[in-house]
């Protein structure tokens, strides 16, 4: 039973809908040019998390984090007015070199990014954050659309 829901979750999270796993999921919206329908930097970053969650699903923990987290990796990056992801680098982290390397490759593979609406761009760039959270397996959720962590 628990292998049919694990593969129930699973298949809700491919398809990018709301699942009992409790992920934000929203549709990447985008208008005729692949601009982001996104009027908001919260509902862009949401998008992108979905989006990096989509593409790196493979290496993606389904379910509540565990209590204890192998490593949490902040990044920090840049998207130009095209969706072009212009630079990353690591803010936080333990220094578990696996973790950050696969943090920072599936941001790297899921861009190009949508373009954000001009009107979230400054000097025409949008600066983003987002936390890598990996359970001991080495897969991860980003935080933006994560779950709540277990109890200890």
């Amino acid at each position: 039973m628990n292998k049919r829901i694990g593969i129930t979750m699973l298949l809700l999270a491919l398809a990018g809908c709301a699942g009992k796993d409790g992920l934000q999921r929203t549709e990447i919206e985008t208008t005729a040019d692949g601009t982001s329908t996104a009027d908001s930097v919260g509902d862009y970053k949401i998008a992108l998390a979905n989006r990096i969650v989509q593409v790196n699903s493979t290496k993606v923990y389904i379910g509540r984090p565990q209590a204890l987290l192998r490593s949490v990796v902040v990044v920090k990056y840049v998207v130009d007015a095209n969706g072009s992801l212009l630079r990353s680098e690591i803010m936080r982290s333990n220094r578990d070199r696996t973790t950050e390397a696969t943090a920072l490759s599936t941001l790297r593979s899921t861009a190009p990014f949508p373009k954000p609406a001009s009107s979230l761009l400054r000097h025409g760039r949008l600066e983003l954050m987002e936390t890598w959270l990996f359970n001991n397996d080495g897969r991860f959720q980003l935080r933006t659309i994560a779950e709540a962590q277990m109890d200890e």
